[in-house]
């Protein structure tokens, strides 16, 4: 698909068939998140696959926004291996995460696969969930999937803003 139709037409699914992603896809998936930039490209990312029906299961306690994913990718950054912006205050670790999420949905997307970014959850309560070691940060979770008969956009997902209401020439 080019481009700009897959940043058009792509929607935060909330509804899933049973239907699994073939492993090509989530290949190809993930390594759109690998591919992307990261400051001083340190690569601090890390994704993990979740497809066990038990783990899922321990997705679904700590937030219903699972919509019935049959995969689920959990990114997470090092916070140990973050570039520290200059005055000390901010570090690359959420921006880095957010960039590679975002390159693995639009990958999604690509591929025909439809995705939710899940942010409607503790990020401490999921990571003891999942075991995550204590040096990561939990950014956020990403349901991957086919869409259910009858799944779509919300309906103002198609609406936008004006050019001239988000943008200033300075």
């Amino acid at each position: 698909m080019e481009f700009c139709e897959v940043i058009k037409q792509r929607y935060s699914c909330k509804k899933y068939s049973g239907r699994q992603v073939e492993d090509e896809n989530l290949t190809a998936i993930l390594e759109a998140g690998r591919l992307a930039p990261t400051a001083k490209n340190l690569q601090e990312q890390h994704i993990y696959v979740v497809r066990d029906p038990a783990a899922l299961a321990k997705i679904d306690t700590v937030t219903p926004c699972r919509y019935g994913a049959p995969t689920v990718l959990a990114v997470a950054f090092d916070s140990e291996s973050v570039f520290t912006y200059p005055g000390g205050s901010l570090d690359s670790g959420m921006e880095d995460a957010t960039i590679v999420a975002t390159h693995m949905i639009l990958a999604a997307a690509n591929a025909g696969v439809d995705s939710c970014w899940v942010n409607f959850f503790d990020p401490a309560e999921l990571k003891e969930a999942l075991g995550l070691p204590q040096q990561e940060e939990l950014l956020m979770i990403m349901d991957l999937g086919y869409a259910a008969e009858g799944a779509g956009p919300l309906p103002n997902h198609f609406s936008r803003k004006a050019l001239d209401q988000t943008v200033t020439y300075i």
